[in-house]
């Protein structure tokens, strides 16, 4: 419940208060966003497994976002950085909609 409360939360922050992101950190922000999510629905799989740990999502969540924006700052570095942000978003994709597969799945028991 926790992870989707903070989802909530940081969803209605960014529609209500007008937040800026500097001009050299906007290729980071996709990318840290599904970093992000992908953390969310793991910790929302753990809940519904009934395996959660906050300090294992805490943990998870900024490890997400520190990894993937790093891997970002060095495909730009090496000026291959569409290509490692495709990668990255590609990833977590998937281990996105695995995480969203088995929700539904302990949802609606099918």
């Amino acid at each position: 419940m926790i992870p989707a409360i903070g989802l909530l939360v940081g969803i209605l922050a960014g529609v209500f208060f007008d937040v800026s992101v500097p001009l050299e950190l906007q290729p980071y922000l996709p990318i840290a966003i599904v970093a992000a999510l992908d953390a969310v629905f793991g910790g929302v799989r753990a809940v519904m497994e009934g395996i959660f740990n906050d300090k294992v999502f805490v943990v998870s969540f900024i490890a997400n976002v520190l990894i993937a924006a790093f891997i970002v700052f060095l495909g730009d570095q090496l000026g291959v950085g569409s290509q490692l942000s495709t990668a990255v978003i590609v990833v977590l994709g998937i281990r996105i909609f695995t995480n969203v597969a088995t929700i539904r799945r302990h949802l609606f028991h099918a």
